[in-house]
């Protein structure tokens, strides 16, 4: 897939991006059969993409056999129906292999993980990214965060790159999107993708649309679907009642519950995946397990937002 066709299957997206956690048995092995059951329900569910073994899916902890399985089983189970992503990181030789990975299991783009550990300066960046979208026929979405922040001038290279289709946002800086938005638009003009990519993305999605970027993760879209689709509804029509109600009764409460935990962004939503019936596993060293009692509460708060919904009707 070329980053035309891919910017047009994900411009404008009926239902949210969807982020799924990978499945491990319970001596630690990957679960392709409870992956792939997990891929099922979130494109029936209405998933617009699936973005396979990225953060949440665990990227760090997979071997590259094990990405590639994983990456190969979803495509596999979306059937075409939706665009698979998948994630590719490390160092540049790297995530230029995780990328051939990623083809030859037939994913349709990349999703590009910040470089390991080191703090590079603007032209190794540019240059570690154009690497990697040269190594394969696969768009690349640029995942700005920690060490891998881009200055306007280099989103603009980017954007005058053939292969990388756009940029995702982890960091949170809205006078930065603002300015690299703007650039972009002036200086490199064509269709480049721009996404919410923090954590809990719903909790900061009216500002960034403010600034025109309707596509965000949802890595509630896990374990309460039906949540984040009609946030996710509401947003595109304009329900602001029931962004609020949603906001105030479900995504504040779970973004603080997320908070008392190192790694939860991961091993909290795995869990509440969990608490839905599906046996994922746990999380990979060096993520740790959820307390019991924020398991508990994560429960209540999943039941909470499904009688918000029932409020709303």
């Amino acid at each position: 897939m070329t980053p035309a066709p891919l910017a047009a299957r994900l411009r404008d997206p009926g239902g949210p991006l969807f982020f799924p956690v990978t499945a491990f048995a319970s001596d630690g092995s990957l679960d392709l059969g409870v992956y792939r059951a997990h891929v099922r329900r979130g494109v029936e569910a209405g998933a617009a993409a699936v973005f396979a073994c990225c953060g949440t899916g665990e990227f760090h902890a997979l071997t590259p056999e094990e990405f590639e399985a994983c990456v190969g089983a979803a495509v596999a189970e979306t059937a075409g129906r939706v665009p698979v992503v998948a994630g590719a990181g490390y160092g540049t030789a790297l995530a230029v292999r995780y990328a051939r990975l990623a083809e030859a299991a037939g994913a349709d783009g990349l999703l590009a993980m910040p470089p390991y550990l080191v703090v590079p300066a603007q032209e190794g960046l540019l240059r570690h990214y154009r690497e990697l979208a040269a190594a394969t026929a696969l768009p690349v979405i640029v995942y700005q965060r920690d060490n891998a922040v881009l200055t306007p001038e280099t989103a603009v290279g980017l954007a005058r790159t053939e292969g990388i289709a756009g940029l995702k946002d982890g960091l949170g800086d809205l006078d930065l999107m603002q300015r690299i938005i703007s650039a972009v638009r002036t200086e490199a003009p064509r269709d480049f993708l721009y996404f919410n990519g923090l954590p809990t993305a719903e909790q900061t999605q009216l500002a960034y649309r403010a600034l025109g970027v309707t596509l965000y993760s949802s890595a509630v879209f896990c374990f309460a679907p039906a949540v984040a689709l009609a946030f996710h509804r509401a947003l595109a029509e304009g329900d602001d009642d029931t962004v609020r109600r949603l906001l105030d009764g479900f995504y504040r409460p779970f973004v603080d519950l997320r908070a008392e935990g190192r790694g939860y962004a991961v091993a909290l939503v795995k869990a509440g995946v969990r608490l839905g019936g599906l046996d994922v596993g746990e999380v990979r060293p060096p993520l740790h397990e959820p307390a019991e009692d924020h398991v508990k509460r994560l429960a209540r708060l999943i039941e909470r937002g499904h009688e918000l919904l029932e409020e709303t009707r």
